[in-house]
């Protein structure tokens, strides 16, 4: 596919778009450095992508070329328009990954490398793709399975992956949007406020808000959180909230290493959400 070589130039550009927009619109205040932070997940990022390219990508495209050639998958087995089979494979591509990253959530092992997105005290755009290569690599299987099973066209697994990417740099963004318009955005898409709450430190907000592009699932999955004010989140996981937690070293031998207890801080506390301080109705994003 032609346009498939400009997907990296297009995804580069988005990114530079929204690290400057969130310069100048932060949601957020930031709690570290910029510079060294935005530096560790560059770095962290550019592994988690010689991974995908030399690991998930060609086993997601082999998968994809076999269940065409094998007639494999569930649209091969039924016939539909091209358009609704688009339709339909873009919704079952997107709600698969939703189940894992649920996944990444509830099995401990996962959950050691997924940790290492999570340790960031300052959600931005370069978090995004701050993922350890690890968790990309176990991704791999998962890849092959969806797309096996899926057995989608190579049209609609290039959209959805360049919709995927577009989403999850928006998503993590600390942009301020306006609140109408995020409020409209998100009645269908995940947006940087309610992302933002899947990266608070309090163990039931990090649990919820497990979409990627669309924000039906958690609504169907009652994993939905939107009534936090982004004034009131701090971002990161409590137990890896010391300076050396965000070296690059430590980011790398941390699911290797012995686990502390995520969910408590050095002093023995455990973050919880005072009521009080939720906005009153729990469907609408607060502000």
């Amino acid at each position: 596919m032609a346009l498939a070589k400009y997907v990296p130039f297009m995804i580069a550009g988005l990114f530079a778009t929204l690290f400057l927009l969130e310069r100048w619109f932060p949601l957020r205040r930031n709690r570290t450095p910029l510079v060294p932070g935005v530096l560790l997940n560059l770095a962290v990022s550019a592994l988690a992508f010689l991974t995908a390219f030399l690991a998930v990508r060609p086993s997601a495209l082999r998968t994809l070329e076999w269940s065409s050639k094998q007639s494999f998958g569930l649209f091969h087995f039924v016939s539909l328009p091209s358009w609704l089979e688009l339709v339909l494979g873009f919704l079952l591509l997107d709600l698969s990954f939703y189940y894992w990253h649920l996944l990444n959530h509830k099995i401990p092992l996962l959950w050691r490398f997924h940790n290492v997105h999570h340790i960031d005290p300052d959600l931005d755009v370069s978090t995004a793709f701050r993922f350890h290569f690890g968790e990309v690599l176990c991704s791999t299987l998962f890849r092959v399975v969806q797309v096996g099973l899926l057995g989608m066209s190579f049209l609609t697994f290039f959209i959805y992956e360049l919709v995927f990417q577009a989403n999850t740099l928006l998503h993590h963004s600390n942009l301020r949007l306006p609140i109408r318009i995020e409020r409209l955005l998100n009645v269908i898409f995940v947006t940087p406020r309610m992302h933002g709450i899947h990266h608070s430190q309090v163990r039931l907000e990090t649990n919820s808000n497990f979409g990627v592009v669309f924000c039906w699932w958690d609504r169907l999955h009652r994993t939905l959180g939107l009534n936090i004010p982004q004034s009131q989140i701090e971002i990161g996981i409590p137990g890896y909230t010391l300076p050396q937690d965000n070296r690059l070293s430590h980011s790398l031998v941390l699911p290797f290493c012995r686990q502390r207890d995520y969910w408590s801080k050095r002093d023995g506390t455990v973050p919880a959400r005072d009521a009080s301080l939720l906005t009153p109705n729990p469907t609408q994003l607060a502000e």
